[in-house]
């Protein structure tokens, strides 16, 4: 993946936000369908991936750590996610 600058990596997280603002807004969310929350969480884990690796600067740490930190987003994520899809049922 090519290292982009801090500015550009800011920008793409500003839209990530509207996007899920717009999400939220629009009340795709709701009703009990699971197809916009699952994008807003695929949004979410973009945007601590984008963090992790630019701004904690992990993209250049050994990758034992890079899996650490993408992994634990992941977990957490999965998780609140089965905590929703449990929640519907």
């Amino acid at each position: 993946m090519p290292v982009l600058s801090l500015a550009k990596v800011w920008a793409v997280l500003l839209a990530i936000t509207a996007v899920t603002y717009w999400i939220g807004e629009a009340g795709l969310s709701g009703h009990g369908s699971i197809a916009p929350v699952l994008v807003m969480f695929g949004l979410a884990f973009a945007k601590g991936l984008l963090v992790s690796l630019e701004f904690l600067e992990l993209r250049r740490a050994p990758a034992l750590w890079r899996w650490l930190v993408v992994g634990w987003l992941a977990l957490v994520l999965a998780l609140i996610v089965l905590a929703y899809w449990i929640s519907l049922r």
